[in-house]
């Protein structure tokens, strides 16, 4: 007898899953003012990046720093030194889908930099003590929770001719040649 012959019945179940997703790339500019008049910039770099993710409002925001540094020269390219600055963000990323249905207690959130923050471009600024300093960061963001989700219910149970396929096979090894193993694994 095929499924479509049976009747179905469906259930309510409540189960974790995720309930919300989201994306978001930016792009930012600090300013950094290093101890000595710079003449050029020979190098800007992001170390330590470190971040947390926290439900907020409409989506999840994403807190975090990370330090800047900037290698130059001064004194008219005679002498170099490294300027360092620690930058805390908060970025907040929009849910793009909410489960209407899901369980707000049980809400669990994370993040992941898809793109890790990186310097794009370092310029002196037009006051010629600055360092104007491009970055840009994406973080990818899932919202877990508790939700109901209708399911299929077989009326006789899972045993009998109408099982599903379970993904085993029951034989068919008969036909393999056993000279093909390789017995120095």
């Amino acid at each position: 007898m095929a499924i479509a012959d049976k009747q179905l019945k469906c259930r309510e179940i409540i189960t974790k899953a995720v309930c919300g997703k989201g994306r978001k790339f930016s792009t930012v500019t600090h300013t950094v003012t290093p101890p000595h008049r710079p003449s050029s910039i020979l190098g800007a770099w992001i170390i330590n990046h470190q971040y947390e993710a926290v439900r907020s409002g409409d989506g999840i925001e994403v807190i975090g720093s990370y330090d800047i540094n900037i290698w130059y020269s001064y004194n008219r390219n005679s002498e170099t030194d490294v300027a360092k600055e620690t930058i805390t963000y908060s970025e907040l990323v929009p849910l793009s889908y909410v489960d209407p249905k899901h369980r707000a207690s049980t809400e669990e959130v994370s993040a992941v930099a898809t793109q890790e923050p990186s310097c794009v471009e370092a310029n002196i600024a037009a006051n010629g003590a600055d360092v104007v300093v491009r970055v840009e960061r994406e973080f990818a963001v899932e919202m877990i929770a508790e939700t109901k989700v209708c399911v299929a219910v077989c009326p006789g149970g899972c045993g009998g001719e109408d099982k599903a396929y379970d993904g085993f096979d029951d034989g068919g090894y008969e036909d393999l040649d056993p000279e093909l193993l390789d017995d120095e694994l």
